[in-house]
C-alpha cells in the first residue's frame, strides 16, 4: 500500500471522528516528509530504521510506513477503516443518499488546515459531484481572508484542478464572504460576478441588538450575489472554543427575505454549531425558504459532517426537493444564476 496515502487516509478517518487536531495533524505532517521521497527511498528507510530519525516521524507514523512499504494494510488503518463502516448519525439516512454536493468548506488557503487538492479528493471519495471551495473574505483578518488578488489566484488553480479532472466531479468557485456590519458584503462585486457560489455569513458583533442585527442580514440577503445564508445565529453549543448563545435578529423577516431573493438557508452540519436551532429550521421552512446541507469542513474528514445535517433536516421534515445541495449540478448552477 502507498505509505503516503495510507497516512493521509488514517488523517482523513480521525478528521472524521472529531480527534485531536495535534494527533490528526502528526499524520498529516508525516504524509508530507514521505512525500518528498522518491518511493524507493522511503522503503529502504522504513527497512532500515533511518525512517525514525526524521523529523516529523514518531513511533505511530513509523510503523504505518512500516507496514505499507511491506504490502500490507496498516493495522491502525484497519481498525479506522472498521470504526468508519458506522454512520456517523443514525437519522437522515434516505436524505443523506439524495445529497450530491456540498457549498461551504475551507481549505489552507485561509482557516483550514490541508490543501485545496486535498479536500476535493475527499469530496469525490465520498461520492460527491461537486464542492464549493468557499475559503474567507478580508475582512476576517483572523481567518486569513483572502484579497481580490488571492481569491483571483486560487480561481485559476480552481480552473486548473476541473481542466484536469475526467470523472465529472466539479469544484465550484466560491467564497463565504462576510456580511459587515452595513450589510454590504466583502468583496468587490466585479469579484464576486466570477463565482459559482456566495456564502454569505456574519462573523462579527455576533451581540448586536435584534434591530441592528436584523438590517445588517437583510442587506447580506437583498445582495444579488448572495446565494446561501450561513450558519445563520453563530451560535456554538459544544466544542474547544466554548459555547456561544445565538445572535438576535426577527427570524420572520430575515426568512421571508430569503425566499423572496431566492437565497438558501444553510443547514450547518458542524457538530459545534448546529445551526440554526431546529425552531428556525421550523421558521424558514414556513417561509418557503429553500435550504442548503453543508459541511463547512476545515479538513477532509469533516466533509462527511453532511451527515450530521441531513440528520437534522429529516429530523424537521425538510423535503429533500428543497434541499439545493440535493440537486444535479446543472439545476444547482442554473439557481444561483450561473447555468
Amino acid at each position: 500500500m502507498d505509505a503516503v496515502a495510507a497516512l493521509n487516509e488514517i488523517a482523513f478517518w480521525l478528521e472524521r471522528g472529531r480527534a485531536a487536531t495535534f494527533k490528526v495533524q502528526a499524520f498529516r505532517k508525516a504524509a508530507g516528509v514521505i512525500a518528498g521521497l522518491a518511493p524507493a527511498e522511503v522503503e529502504a528507510r522504513a527497512r532500515d530504521g533511518r525512517l525514525k530519525s526524521m523529523k516529523g516521524i514518531g513511533d505511530r507514523t513509523y510503523q504505518v510506513v512500516r507496514q505499507a512499504v511491506d504490502g500490507e494494510v496498516p493495522d491502525y488503518l484497519a481498525d479506522l477503516r472498521l470504526k468508519g463502516q458506522e454512520p456517523l448519525d443514525d437519522g437522515g439516512t434516505e436524505l443523506r443518499k439524495s445529497l450530491r454536493g456540498d457549498l461551504h468548506s475551507h481549505s489552507d488557503w485561509s482557516d483550514g488546515g490541508s490543501p485545496i487538492q486535498l479536500m476535493a479528493a475527499a469530496a469525490q471519495v465520498l461520492g460527491r459531484e461537486y464542492l464549493a471551495l468557499t475559503d474567507h473574505s478580508p475582512n476576517l483578518t483572523v481567518a486569513n481572508g483572502l484579497s481580490v488578488e488571492r481569491l483571483t489566484e486560487q480561481l485559476d488553480v480552481v480552473a486548473g484542478l476541473n481542466a484536469g479532472n475526467t470523472n465529472g466531479f466539479r469544484l465550484l468557485a466560491g467564497i463565504e464572504v462576510d456580511i459587515l456590519e452595513s450589510g454590504e458584503l466583502d468583496q468587490t462585486p466585479a469579484m464576486l460576478d466570477r463565482l459559482d457560489i456566495v456564502v454569505a455569513s456574519v462573523h462579527s458583533k455576533l451581540r448586536s441588538d435584534r434591530s441592528t442585527m436584523t438590517e445588517r442580514m437583510l442587506g447580506g440577503i437583498r445582495d444579488p450575489h448572495t446565494n446561501v445564508l450561513g450558519h445563520c445565529t453563530g451560535r456554538l453549543v459544544e466544542g474547544s472554543r466554548g459555547t456561544r448563545p445565538p445572535s438576535e435578529f426577527d427570524a420572520r423577516e430575515v426568512f421571508a427575505a430569503c425566499a423572496e431573493h431566492n437565497v438558501a438557508v444553510e443547514i450547518n452540519s458542524r457538530p459545534e454549531r448546529q445551526d440554526p436551532p431546529d425552531n428556525l429550521i421550523q421558521l424558514a421552512l414556513d417561509a418557503g425558504c429553500l435550504f442548503s446541507i453543508d459541511s463547512d469542513a476545515h479538513a477532509p474528514g469533516q466533509l462527511d459532517f453532511l451527515q450530521y445535517g441531513a440528520a437534522r433536516a429529516a429530523l424537521n421534515g425538510v423535503p429533500a426537493e428543497r434541499i439545493v445541495t440535493t440537486w444535479p449540478l446543472d439545476r444547482l448552477l442554473a439557481w444561483a444564476g450561473k447555468g
